[in-house]
């Protein structure tokens, strides 16, 4: 089992980033006992401007993430990001993505955060109504 997670970051090495106002994602595909660095998308600077027009397309951009890690974001965004099916998950400036990818990747192997498991069951369900088309 593998899922995208994306992080709002400057740096690539700690989240750092307001989801609104993020200079950049980076994307990782995590399982159990893997992480990846899959995708860093960057983006020109942007003001926290209260403008929505940039936040459709940054949730567009994590389609197909189950969760994004920023240091705060909006309630617009959040309520954006959840019908996108995309846990927004706020954490505290600097801490270090390798460290929150070992966090994910543990409690993956032994308790998975309601979240994670909706997801799951979520692409698990619609992978099924995939294969069920093809045997049509």
């Amino acid at each position: 089992m593998t899922v995208k997670i994306a992080f709002a970051t400057s740096d690539r090495k700690a989240v750092n980033q307001h989801f609104g106002a993020a200079e950049a994602f980076a994307i990782y595909e995590v399982s159990e006992t893997d992480a990846k660095l899959i995708e860093v998308a960057e983006f020109i600077e942007t003001a926290m401007d209260g403008h929505e027009g940039k936040l459709a397309a940054k949730v567009e951009l994590l389609g197909d993430c189950a969760a994004v890690y920023c240091n705060a974001a909006g309630a617009s965004a959040i309520q954006q990001l959840l019908a996108g099916g995309i846990q927004p998950m706020r954490v505290d400036e600097g801490m270090c993505i390798d460290g929150l990818l070992s966090g994910l990747q543990q409690s993956m192997v032994s308790e998975p955060p309601v979240w994670l498991t909706k997801y799951l069951k979520k692409q698990s369900s619609k992978s099924f109504a995939d294969d069920e088309e093809w045997q049509e």
